[in-house]
């Protein structure tokens, strides 16, 4: 039995982010394979953070300066793949499979970036729901793959009331809108079986386990996102959206959750905090 460490956070900006300390964090933080989203940056940038001990994998978005998720790990992926959705859609900067060899197994790890979306903006949210219809295709072929896989990174939807901490101020904004919340309840639905969904719309249960909520419980959180706003921070009036979605053969091999939340507001590398799970494989 191999435990494997898998952190993922939204660095806002990784040259930024070691600037204010992330290269602290995670040189004791024991990692084996991070996932990293808004990177923002050119994969030499990565490359000179990192350090050669970590081997990178890295979509940058078609606009530069923009999005753009990247994979390092400590051995070296044996497949990876980049494209998500019909070849009209852009996913560029959003969406990257790797598959590692661990022991016997392989085990496939998804970095992305979903959309954050506007709710007064038509086409922005036309392209959030774009890219979650591909998820969703997505999700049952990636579990066909491998029964040991994981989707993390910033998925930019609270699924149920537990994940904002403001929920009911927020009904009507990108982030919390049914319509997006309803594509994780089909995520996490029985494998499958019919879902009605919090829109009352109805779809095919995809099976896969939500890590956070199934290690949490039923308590409020925990947040992984906090808005510059206000004391959001130091209030603790955050948002639940960075996720591991894991199948359920890999769900089973969890044995830690964390949220790596900044000991103060002044500590903080990135508006939102790594999300850590410890596997055994």
């Amino acid at each position: 039995m191999t435990s494997l460490r898998i952190a993922s956070v939204n660095v806002n900006g990784v040259r930024a982010a070691f600037r204010n300390g992330m290269g602290a964090w995670l040189e004791n933080r024991g990692v084996d394979i991070l996932a990293l989203q808004e990177v923002r940056a050119d994969t030499e940038h990565l490359e000179q953070l990192l350090g050669p001990e970590w081997n990178i994998l890295h979509d940058a978005a078609t606009a530069k300066g923009r999005a753009g998720v990247a994979i390092a790990s400590r051995g070296k992926a044996e497949i990876h793949r980049v494209e998500l959705g019909a070849p009209d859609f852009d996913s560029a900067g959003r969406w990257l499979e790797a598959d590692y060899s661990v022991g016997s197994s392989v085990v496939t790890v998804v970095s992305t970036y979903v959309h954050s979306g506007n709710a007064e903006d038509a086409l922005k949210m036309t392209e959030k729901y774009r890219f979650l219809d591909a998820m969703e295709e997505r999700m049952p072929q990636l579990a066909e793959h491998s029964e040991l896989a994981v989707i993390v990174g910033d998925l930019n939807v609270g699924h149920r009331e537990l994940d904002i901490k403001n929920w009911r101020g927020n009904r009507k904004q990108a982030g919390f809108l049914p319509r997006e919340r309803a594509y994780f309840d089909r995520f996490f639905g029985p494998l499958g079986e019919t879902v009605t969904g919090v829109d009352e719309s109805t779809g095919t249960g995809l099976g896969w386990v939500d890590i956070g909520r199934r290690w949490a419980g039923e308590v409020d959180g925990p947040y992984s996102w906090w808005s510059n706003r206000g004391q959001a921070f130091d209030n603790d009036t955050g948002w639940r959206i960075d996720y591991h979605v894991a199948t359920p053969a890999l769900a089973d091999r969890v044995k830690h959750y964390g949220i790596d939340r900044a000991p103060s507001h002044a500590e903080r590398w990135s508006d939102h905090a790594p999300v850590v799970v410890d596997y055994d494989i």
